[in-house]
């Protein structure tokens, strides 16, 4: 390489024995300025130079990260280094695992919160926690796998006959399996599945022993394991800022503490159960009004004297100060499923006056409910196909409205149940039986009535008050069927 003439040549020997230059270079600084310990090298090692930085230059701030503040990406602005500081290891302090996740699941996951923090002074760490997160995923599959079969896992061969196998690390496992191709892994319910070891059949593992659960996070949990398959045999280069780091450890986070069978409240992926309030929903009668509140504002409510007023109360997700209000209650049916998550009828419809000496008398109170992998019945009636149903409200139906072709659906919502079956009615190509590949939903059951929606359900207590449904909004109703 060219040599400065302010600097100085040192001949060493590296480990193996080749000799190189090492390019001391001098500062312009006057004497005495600078530290004994700050000073800048160059390696030159093959035509390469690497450069060698002093103590106080890797304490430098990389400006790339103070651009990234609480208010989103600063545009002509940027933190101070302190602030940034702080703030980037806030963003991943929220990130807590359960206290029964793994000892070496926790210390990989705090390893990363901890790297995450130094990205103040190397932006280039925050690709290199969100690339190890997607490994510490298997890792915590790993752990689980081993702490679930408590020390041995057992193997079916070809002949059925069954293989006990001791299992105190992962590695036993998986030599075992490599070994013994074709071998199926015995599952508690008496079931057998197709088990290699590698990565994907751990997350299908998960899956066939309800570890891991929501119909829309069969694809997030697939994208993932592609991702880390994408890190594992790379080709090309990446970066990943802080935004991506974060939602991937936040992500890694909430898969690993449902893998120890705690949900996480709010989460995006795995939420715990949300909190469902008693509400009042009310509507004049040219349905050009709609309100809604919690039903303790009906103590004092009395019905208009300038026109009539309906209402119902409903046991349903409305939290107003948390701005959080389901997003579809306005659609509410009383009979099928509308909303994003379950509404339940409590009473009505009837007057304001008398929903408040109800509610008095009978004072229901909030509950807790999971709107992951519900079930839902479809019933295709000609060339009818009807909005999803709760097994429970399709077992109370009468004679007349039990014909057709009926679907038991398994899904997080229910346009996805929905949409789901109008593919498989029109031959689009979603799965017909089990979880479906194109789309976030699982086929049940397909059939006659009382082979499907029966035995999904237990009878809903009355029927007859399920015959309504709220105005979705001022002016025209949606219909029940398509």
């Amino acid at each position: 390489m060219g040599i400065s003439p302010d600097a100085a040549l040192l001949a060493i020997v590296d480990p193996l024995g080749a000799p190189r230059l090492l390019q001391v270079v001098k500062s312009s600084r006057p004497a005495g300025s600078l530290p004994d310990v700050s000073c800048a090298a160059r390696f030159s090692i093959g035509g390469t130079v690497v450069i060698i930085k002093s103590l106080d230059e890797l304490r430098q701030v990389d400006e790339r990260t103070l651009i990234f503040t609480p208010m989103g990406l600063g545009i002509g602005v940027q933190m101070r280094p302190e602030d940034s500081a702080e703030y980037q290891q806030q963003v991943v302090a929220q990130f807590e695992l359960a206290p029964t996740v793994a000892e070496g699941t926790r210390k990989s996951f705090d390893d990363l919160r901890t790297v995450f923090g130094y990205s103040v002074l190397c932006y280039e760490l925050f690709t290199l926690v969100n690339d190890h997160a997607l490994l510490v995923l298997e890792q915590a599959l790993r752990d689980r796998f081993i702490e679930f079969h408590q020390g041995t896992v057992t193997f079916v061969d070809r002949a059925d006959a069954e293989h006990a196998v001791a299992a105190e690390r992962y590695e036993q496992v998986y030599e075992f399996a490599s070994a013994h191709r074709g071998w199926r892994l015995r599952l508690g319910d008496g079931h057998s599945m197709p088990f290699d070891g590698m990565l994907s059949s751990l997350r299908g593992w998960t899956r066939r022993v309800g570890l891991l659960r929501g119909q829309r996070n069969r694809g997030i949990e697939q994208a993932k394991s592609n991702r880390r398959n994408s890190v594992a045999h790379p080709s090309g280069y990446h970066m990943h800022g802080p935004v991506a780091a974060a939602r991937t450890l936040s992500d890694l986070a909430e898969i690993i503490n449902q893998l120890w069978g705690v949900p996480t409240p709010g989460g995006r992926l795995y939420p715990a159960p949300v909190q469902r309030e008693v509400i009042v929903m009310a509507w004049n009668a040219a349905g050009t009004e709609l309100n809604t509140a919690l039903a303790t504002a009906l103590a004092d409510a009395v019905d208009p004297d300038d026109q009539p007023w309906q209402c119902v109360t409903l046991r349903a997700v409305f939290h107003p100060g948390e701005h959080y209000i389901d997003p579809e209650l306005r659609y509410f049916d009383a009979r099928f499923e509308a909303t994003r998550h379950p509404a339940d009828l409590l009473w009505g419809p009837g007057s304001i006056t008398d929903a408040a000496a109800w509610f008095a008398e009978h004072q229901p109170e909030p509950d807790q409910c999971d709107y992951l992998d519900r079930t839902f019945v479809v019933r295709l009636d000609g060339d009818q196909l009807y909005l999803p149903m709760r097994p429970s409200v399709a077992a109370a139906l009468p004679d007349g409205e039990r014909g057709g072709t009926w679907y038991a659906i398994k899904a997080d919502h229910p346009n996805d149940a929905f949409n789901h079956v109008r593919n498989l009615v029109t031959g689009v190509a979603c799965t017909r039986i089990g979880p479906c590949r194109q789309c976030h939903a699982e086929t049940l059951g397909i059939g006659a009535y009382q082979d499907i929606a029966a035995p999904f359900a237990r009878p809903a207590a009355d029927l007859s008050r399920r015959s309504h449904r709220t105005p979705a909004r001022p002016g025209p109703t949606h219909d029940h069927a398509t």
